[in-house]
């Protein structure tokens, strides 16, 4: 699902899994996937409208993901999330776990003896 240009979208650059090369795409949302912990999912495709010069990769990827309504990313492939705008208010995830308290001792069972 393309849209057009908005003033505030993330950039995110992951590493396909197809082609094994290193891919960037503009999305309007980036939020928790419901495949689990280890997913994020990205939507609201933002593509470039009435541009003077054409850009071959980019049409490349509206073509590939014209009727994509989500993709969701293994964050083992994701290299950066860019937020690009003057509206930004920063990205938040539901399930986020930076948080978490570690506490001090021996969490990791004994091996050896």
């Amino acid at each position: 699902m393309a849209h057009k240009q908005k003033d505030t979208y993330f950039i995110i650059t992951y590493r396909d899994p197809v082609s094994e090369k290193q891919v960037s795409i503009k999305a309007g949302t980036v939020a928790d996937s419901t495949l689990g912990l280890s997913f994020i999912a990205v939507s609201d495709f933002v593509f470039q409208q009435n541009a003077l010069v054409v850009n071959p990769q980019e049409e490349d990827m509206k073509r590939r993901f014209e009727d994509v309504k989500t993709l969701h990313l293994s964050i083992y492939t994701v290299l950066s999330i860019e937020e690009v705008g003057a509206q930004h208010t920063g990205l938040r995830f539901k399930k986020d776990k930076s948080r978490l308290l570690v506490l001090p001792g021996s969490s990791a069972p004994a091996h050896g003896d």
